[in-house]
């Protein structure tokens, strides 16, 4: 297939370009960041555009002509922008992306949404969840713009599928790790569960996450789905229940039945069922027992 990935230059985008090269398709990019003249690089997408995705003639511009849209491009980090910012932005990316796709006749979308979704993350007024491991039925109660364009986003996805013959799948993912990041970002939880992180210890290796969008562009499911993308495991491999009672010990949390011990704080259940989604990587393929970065871990994002 020839698919659009946009946000192609973000940790999300890049390794879901190498993916989906690498599983054989053409890929286009898009990102805010200006084209290069230079001499093509192996693993570089077959064609890419500037274009910014809140503008209606750029996403029109750059969907037109693809099998599949992946839709990447986003503000990531909620905290850094104004909130109107950061609701336009991520709400009016997604709206024009799947306009253009519907106008156009995209038979899949698959649309990058958030973990966050639930509202707890993020929150003006915290709250926790009602149950862990967190899925896809879990009520969505968004405070802050993120988590409720997000939503918004999903939505989108539902009317678009009513409207039309597109088949869309959001991916929830959790916090997205590579080579780069996961001594900063993991690293601190390693060495002691007490740091806290409002997906209860869940995170995503980005490769495994590229992975399953591929999985989403190629798959057949009608309608809208929704799926979280998760690592199976938490980080340190701990006791959920025990973990979450020793640092929660007055929550008003279910602690739910459990596929293994060690489970994530968010399930991918569905996602495996479903996408036939299977992760092969885990933190401690990275860290050591004291959360830092084995020797010669080598990938795309190494030098950052």
């Amino acid at each position: 297939m020839k698919v659009l990935v946009t946000g192609a230059r973000g940790k999300v985008g890049r390794a879901t370009v190498a993916a989906l090269l690498e599983a054989g398709h053409e890929v286009r990019a898009s990102d805010l960041a200006p084209p290069t003249f230079e001499r093509e690089r192996p693993g570089d997408p077959q064609e890419y555009f500037q274009a910014d995705m809140t503008d209606a003639g750029d996403a029109f511009a750059v969907v037109r002509g693809v099998d599949a849209v992946v839709h990447a491009a986003a503000i990531p980090e909620p905290t850094k922008n104004p909130p109107y910012v950061v609701f336009h932005n991520n709400l009016m990316g997604v709206f024009n992306a799947l306009e253009a796709a519907v106008r156009w006749g995209v038979p899949r979308f698959v649309n990058v949404s958030s973990e966050t979704v639930p509202g707890f993350f993020f929150p003006e007024r915290p709250f926790l969840p009602d149950y862990l491991p967190v899925d896809e039925e879990h009520p969505i109660r968004p405070q802050d713009p993120y988590a409720t364009a997000k939503h918004f986003g999903e939505q989108l996805m539902d009317a678009g599928v009513r409207r039309s013959d597109v088949r869309a799948i959001s991916i929830r993912p959790c916090w997205v790790q590579h080579e780069g990041n996961y001594e900063r970002n993991l690293g601190p939880q390693v060495r002691d569960a007490g740091v806290l992180s409002p997906n209860f210890w869940s995170y995503i290796d980005v490769y495994d996450l590229a992975d399953a969008l591929v999985l989403a562009v190629e798959s057949d499911l009608p309608g809208h789905e929704v799926f979280y993308i998760a690592s199976p495991d938490n980080v340190g491999n701990r006791p959920l229940k025990e973990t979450v009672r020793k640092y929660y010990p007055d929550a008003d949390i279910e602690l739910r039945e459990l596929e293994r011990e060690d489970a994530s704080g968010i399930s991918c259940k569905k996602a495996r069922d479903l996408l036939g989604y299977s992760p092969k990587r885990t933190w401690s393929d990275y860290l050591d027992a004291e959360g830092r970065l084995k020797p010669g871990v080598k990938g795309l994002f190494s030098g950052d």
